[in-house]
């Protein structure tokens, strides 16, 4: 059964923007798991992986009911890629099940995550 449903889109250019203005910025966003992957990429790849694990995490944050606080933090989420390249939470705040989607495009960045009760 669904618990919960979140969505959020993150424009590059305003990551980028911010990227400047807080060089680390991505050590507030990202858990240390997420940093040694982000550290492989190149500056594009970089902005874009940022800005998707951004929008998990808003997303996440959104499908609790909760917002980012105290309940959900940006660094009690982690999503690493499993062995086909699907993004998976690997560390979350939630018990159930938690099933997400990242896309990206040349502007925009956008996930979506789903929750589901266990039964």
């Amino acid at each position: 059964m669904v618990a919960g449903i979140g969505i959020d889109l993150i424009d590059l250019d305003h990551m980028a923007s911010v990227c400047q203005k807080q060089p680390r910025i991505f050590e507030k966003i990202l858990t240390e798991k997420e940093i040694e992957v982000y550290e492989r990429y190149g500056e594009k790849r970089k902005l874009e992986f940022l800005a998707g694990r951004y929008a998990v995490k808003e997303a996440f944050s959104k499908a609790m009911g909760t917002g980012i606080g105290k309940t959900v933090t940006f660094k009690s989420i982690s999503v690493l890629t499993n062995n086909k390249g699907q993004p998976v939470v690997v560390k979350s705040p939630y018990e159930g099940n938690v099933f997400v989607s990242i896309s990206h495009s040349q502007k925009m960045a956008v996930a979506q995550v789903v929750l589901e009760k266990i039964k």
